[in-house]
């Protein structure tokens, strides 16, 4: 085989490395930006120069530019644990770093997607458990509405679970889930004469499908310029939160469900309940709030199998947003507080996987996403039974759109790239 021959059929083995790696961080929930730039980088670390790529969230195209040949690779694989996308974005970075030549890539990625996830139906079921049990914990819920939405919560993952076996299922699984989750609460409410029932006694069954990395990355595409994608994720998020809503509304029309108005909050305008309600009616001390943050961290964590380290970081994580809402929504109000707050954990979660390859950044900034994004979801839940919350909502979901860009701009500009020179 002459030269020639030989550096043609390498420059189409890589190709073939290259985009399946595209197709392995798509899986893991990273954006088309950073799916291409991450890419571009590990050519030039491989000495790859010249290989050219489209992204888009099913497609990866790479067109040599010497020899003007163009593969396109669909994407087929379903979604990639937290762990699993933790080890993606490690052998990204190794990849740039020139730790691992492009012939290991297809080994390895094999060995990434076929890591098994045992008992991941039941990890469903508890993880969404804990998750709504520590949203009502976080909006200090009564007693009886912590307990009926862990419950509710737990046959919700049930349900997410029985519907993730039909492809089909899942488009209208937000509004199949919202639905049951507003039907179950209803009726518990009024077989036992509840009266108005709190609003995150509803949501948070639900919260775990709040599309959350779906709508940074929208975001993450839109300042880069990334604009048929970004918008198209960004409706699609947008259409996924409308089906929410209206699955809260026929739910509570079917069941005669009405939302306490006292109830409705953000996180930092946590509601306090009144002193003379006692048993399972009283709410439990503020202080409980951070034992909510905690389950709901655990939660999520277990639900999209982090594994110890990774729900310890969540852990984490799920604090610093929680005090950053509560340390500038006094100052700033909840609207701009949510913005910031959300620009800031995503600025660490930046810094953070620049600097350790185990954790990227879509893995530990979309639990802010689901503590920030539910008090929108539960607003817009709100109008579409009262019609007084529109305005509330949109001002939050605007400030956490403005947030987010921001930061992935100063993160753009602050952070410096990965050099191949560089060790870990």
């Amino acid at each position: 085989m002459s030269d020639d021959a030989a550096t043609d059929e390498h420059r189409r083995t890589a190709a073939h490395a290259y985009s399946a790696l595209g197709c392995l961080l798509l899986d893991a929930g990273t954006s088309v930006t950073d799916v291409r730039d991450s890419l571009e980088r590990a050519t030039v670390a491989s000495g790859d120069e010249g290989l050219a790529f489209s992204v888009l969230p099913q497609l990866i195209i790479v067109n040599d530019v010497r020899t003007g040949a163009v593969l396109a690779a669909g994407n087929t694989h379903g979604e990639l644990s937290f762990r699993g996308a933790a080890r993606a974005n490690r052998l990204m970075r190794e990849l740039e770093l020139g730790h691992w030549p492009v012939g290991d890539l297809p080994a390895r990625i094999q060995s990434i997607r076929e890591t098994p996830r045992p008992h991941a139906s039941m990890h469903w079921v508890v993880g969404n458990l804990l998750l709504a049990g520590g949203l009502a914990l976080l909006f200090r819920c009564p007693w009886w509405a912590i307990v009926a939405s862990m419950l509710v919560g737990a046959f919700v993952g049930l349900v997410i679970t029985l519907l993730a076996r039909w492809r089909g299922a899942v488009a209208i699984a937000p509004f199949v889930t919202a639905f049951v989750s507003t039907t179950l609460v209803g009726t518990l409410a009024s077989a036992m004469d509840l009266g108005p029932v709190p609003l995150f006694a509803v949501c948070a069954p639900i919260a775990i499908l709040v599309p959350g990395a779906l709508i940074t990355n929208a975001l993450l595409e839109l300042t880069a310029t990334d604009i048929v994608t970004g918008s198209a994720r960004l409706m699609y998020g947008l259409i996924v939160l409308a089906f929410m809503a209206a699955g809260i509304s026929a739910g509570a029309l079917l069941t005669g469900l009405s939302i306490d108005p006292d109830s409705t909050a953000l996180v930092g305008q946590v509601v306090r309940g009144s002193s003379d309600l006692v048993g399972w009616e009283s709410v439990p001390p503020l202080w409980f709030t951070w034992i909510g943050v905690v389950m709901l961290a655990a939660g999520i964590g277990i639900a999209f199998g982090s594994g110890r380290s990774l729900t310890l970081l969540t852990i984490c994580v799920m604090a610093l947003t929680y005090a950053g809402i509560v340390l500038f929504a006094p100052l700033v109000g909840n609207a701009v507080a949510t913005g910031l707050t959300a620009g800031i954990v995503f600025v660490v979660a930046r810094i953070v996987e620049r600097y350790s390859a185990a954790v990227p950044s879509n893995v530990t900034f979309q639990p802010a996403l689901l503590m920030l994004v539910p008090g929108t979801v539960g607003l817009v839940s709100l109008a579409t039974l009262e019609g007084s919350a529109v305005t509330a909502a949109l001002t939050v979901f605007i400030s956490l759109c403005v947030g987010v860009k921001t930061a992935a701009v100063l993160t753009g500009v602050v952070i410096p790239p990965v050099r191949a020179s560089a060790r870990p």
